[in-house]
């Protein structure tokens, strides 16, 4: 059994900070190393076969094949299907292969654009890999996922019908090397069938981690030309898409192009026809064939209005699905463009300016951190906000950028289909000189009254958008949401700026810590009150002056708190807990000293639950769990308050009083535990010792 969640992301995180992640320390995909996993076949001579993504219908997925054909499928090696297999034949192309049943051309056209940028290539497809030398039927291909490069492990048993690839496939019999990226995509995915239907711009992020910039080509920039040229000099991939059609087939229209469908920029060429200078845009079908017939296209007769070396480099008549277009008519018959480089300096052209990255992740959770847009001016400042601070020169120069602005949503299905994307979006505003030193969470007062320097024109329902700006020097407050509030997802924020432009998450500027007494805490106790308390104690005490976990349930339910409790009263378990926070001598057991000290606790932390509800229903929302905290003088990160939601609230996102008192009194002992036994930031202790802390406690 995996360990939990929360131990899971403290991993990751760390593994994050030592390195493991990055393009040259991949993580393994569900821990699968490929090393150890090759040893282990070599040794035992044995064919290596995935049990996490096996040659079974599932890994095929729902509703891809019919059933009958589902049931002709037979997963084959290589090995069984050619009688000399390469992984590689001739070097890579985007020639070399064809789409078979998956719907997913948005995928091979990624594949064609990858086929131009072999250094990209080597990091997705790790050379050495034959079918010959150390050959165990196990192969491994690396992507990046949601900030995070994984290394992807698969068996070669490829699903097959009467002998024949029945996805994408090489059209040489003898090349796997399509095949083999295609089964590792689809086990990330979830499935094949998790493959069909997506965009480009997904899968060329996939294969660099790089930096995406998404372009509507029915408002394009003025500078189109020379964004797509510069990126063409750099490490990029390009690809654009078609318009959709009133129904969601591939139809070829009368000029060539299929409608909804994804092609690959290939090449760019600026010439001179007819004494004017022309833009062309040479695009690739990853159909294989199916090409534009207009200006430009294979027949035309305009290449006869070329000087002849530029006709001898760029014309060629043949249906490989590759053709040439204007860039004018690009714009005309496609719907968007997305570019994909390893870094952002295709923007200006500045080779000499080195971009820098901060990666922050975070979460939406309903009902707390989940404030929706600015239009939901009562819950927007509840979303999470980042600080960031922008150095170094201002340029006035029209249209120069400094900040790139990354949100991508990072889905909690594994299953590709099952991904919901909601529609996402930013916010910047500049922070002024009265709010420098404020620390943790702007309040809605401040978004009340001041307006974004930048934000989202158009929130999408996109993995992820981008924004591209000219930020003069000074602190700036970022704010990702969604555009309607209490929509839950994760996501991760990237700034990409021309200067060291470090940021962090604004709640978490109090490092989780007490600020200050609660007003509530600084009450004096009553002397009388004490003498009650010290009566009914010895009225339910043992012999020996204690109460064990069943008698502090009957006396919270049927004394202290009887009558304000709305779900049932503490349960046998909830009152073993409060025995174990409060219990010095390890006995089990409560004595008069610690009975009273909880009493005054419950009492306390009950006038704050009250006195937050300001709904009145009896138990807190999310939103009034935060002024709870606040009131007994704590205050929270987003993310342990997202946590506390999870694990205390009901199913409708709700707190309730004996929840409230449970999560809060454990909270306080956690701190005191980390307080006595650590240096302040962090702690060591011997695994008997965190058996011993962590089991009773």
């Amino acid at each position: 059994m995996p360990p939990p969640g929360v131990c899971l992301n403290i991993m990751e995180a760390r593994h994050k900070k030592s390195g493991i992640g990055s393009s040259s320390r991949p993580e393994s995909l569900f821990n699968q190393d490929y090393e150890q996993l090759k040893r282990f076949c070599l040794t035992r001579k044995v064919k290596y076969i995935d049990e996490l993504f096996p040659p079974v219908t599932w890994s095929i997925g729902m509703g891809l094949l019919r059933p009958d054909d589902l049931s002709k499928v037979q997963w084959l090696r290589p090995w069984d299907i050619s009688s000399n297999p390469s992984v590689v034949l001739d070097g890579i192309s985007r020639f070399d292969f064809e789409q078979g049943l998956v719907g997913n051309c948005w995928f091979l056209a990624s594949i064609g654009a990858l086929t131009f940028q072999s250094q990209v290539l080597m990091q997705v497809m790790p050379p050495g890999q034959t079918f010959h030398e150390d050959y165990c039927g196990l192969f491994h291909f690396r992507f990046w996922r949601f900030g995070m490069w994984v290394d992807v492990v698969i068996d070669d048993k490829l699903p097959t019908i009467n002998g024949r690839l029945i996805f994408v496939h090489s059209k040489d019999p003898n090349e796997f090397w399509p095949a083999l990226l295609e089964k590792a995509y689809a086990k990330v995915c979830g499935s094949y069938a998790d493959m069909r239907a997506g965009t480009p711009a997904e899968a060329m992020m996939d294969f660099t981690g790089g930096v995406l910039m998404h372009i509507d080509l029915s408002d394009p920039p003025a500078n189109m030309w020379d964004l797509m040229f510069r990126a063409g000099q750099t490490t990029s991939l390009m690809s654009c898409g078609t318009h959709p059609g009133e129904t969601s087939d591939n139809t070829v229209l009368r000029n060539g192009l299929v409608q909804g469908h994804a092609y690959t920029v290939t090449g760019l060429k600026q010439l001179t026809s007819g004494g004017k200078l022309v833009h062309l845009v040479r695009l690739w079908n990853p159909w294989g064939k199916g090409e534009w017939n207009g200006d430009w296209s294979d027949k035309s007769s305009l290449w006869l209005t070329v000087n002849a070396q530029d006709r001898h480099m760029c014309h060629s008549v043949r249906d490989d699905g590759e053709f040439w277009m204007t860039l004018q008519e690009v714009c005309q018959f496609y719907s968007d463009l997305s570019i994909c480089c390893l870094t952002p300096n295709f923007l200006d052209g500045n080779s000499s300016c080195h971009w820098t990255a901060s990666v922050l992740e975070g979460r939406w959770v309903s009902g707390i951190t989940a404030g929706g847009c600015p239009q939901n001016k009562e819950s927007f400042w509840t979303n999470p906000q980042y600080r960031v601070r922008i150095d170094g020169q201002h340029s006035e120069r029209d249209g120069e950028k400094n900040t790139l602005l990354s949100l991508m949503q990072k889905p909690d299905k594994q299953n590709r289909h099952l991904v919901q994307n909601l529609h996402i979006g930013l916010s910047v505003f500049e922070v002024p000189e009265q709010y420098r030193t404020h620390r943790g969470k702007f309040p809605a007062t401040f978004f009340s009254t001041h307006t974004p320097a930048a934000q989202t024109k158009t929130y999408l329902n996109a993995r992820q958008v981008m924004e591209s700006l000219a930020l003069k020097p000074g602190d700036y407050l970022i704010v990702p949401s969604t555009y309607r509030p209490n929509e839950t997802s994760s996501f991760i924020l990237t700034i990409h700026s021309k200067t060291d432009a470090h940021g962090y998450e604004n709640s978490n500027d109090y490092k989780n810590e007490p600020l200050q007494k609660s007003p509530l805490e600084e009450q004096r106790e009553n002397p009388q009150d004490d003498k009650k308390k010290t009566t009914l104690f010895h009225e339910h005490s043992d012999k020996y002056e204690e109460v064990d976990a069943e008698q502090l349930q009957k006396l919270l339910n049927e004394n202290i708190l009887k009558g304000e409790l709305k779900s049932g009263g503490f349960s046998v378990n909830d009152c073993r807990s409060m025995v174990a926070l409060m219990d010095k001598s390890i006995t089990g057991k409560l004595n008069r000293e610690e009975f009273v000290y909880l009493w005054n606790k419950v009492v306390k932390y009950k006038n704050i639950f009250f006195l937050t509800d300001v709904s009145r229903t009896g138990t807190l929302s999310l939103s009034e769990l935060r002024n709870a905290f606040e009131a007994s003088g704590k205050r929270l990160s987003d993310a342990m308050l997202n946590l506390m939601a999870l694990r205390y609230g009901t199913s409708s996102g709700h707190i309730t009083l004996e929840s409230f008192i449970t999560l809060i009194l454990r909270l306080d002992c956690m701190y005191k535990i980390f307080n006595k036994l650590s240096d302040g930031k962090a702690m060591s202790l011997q695994e008997s010792e965190w058996i011993y802390i962590s089991m009773y406690t």
